[in-house]
């Protein structure tokens, strides 16, 4: 039995333009989460992220704890894990 989840996330606010990529990039690589960033067309971010719960959670306080980003909203919902491997900025 395995703990490991793939959480889908559409975060709204200041989210393009302030270096959320790449500090989710970063975030992923400390919490050793898999799985893709990338902005969307209407202004939101759209990110996919593998691993623990807690690992998660710990890559998402990195990404909220820093400046110029302001998520003022998320969407979340659990899918099928994908045996991602790395994380990637799309």
């Amino acid at each position: 039995m395995s703990d490991i989840v793939r959480k889908h996330f559409i975060m709204h606010g200041d989210v393009q333009g302030v270096g959320l990529r790449f500090r989710a990039y970063y975030a992923a690589q400390r919490a050793r989460v898999t799985g893709f960033v990338r902005n969307c067309g209407d202004g939101t971010v759209e990110m996919e992220a593998e691993g623990t719960s807690a690992d998660i959670d710990e890559m998402l306080r990195m990404i909220r704890a820093g400046r110029f980003v302001d998520v003022t909203d998320m969407e979340v919902r659990i899918i099928p894990v994908e045996g991602s491997r790395g994380f990637e900025i799309r």
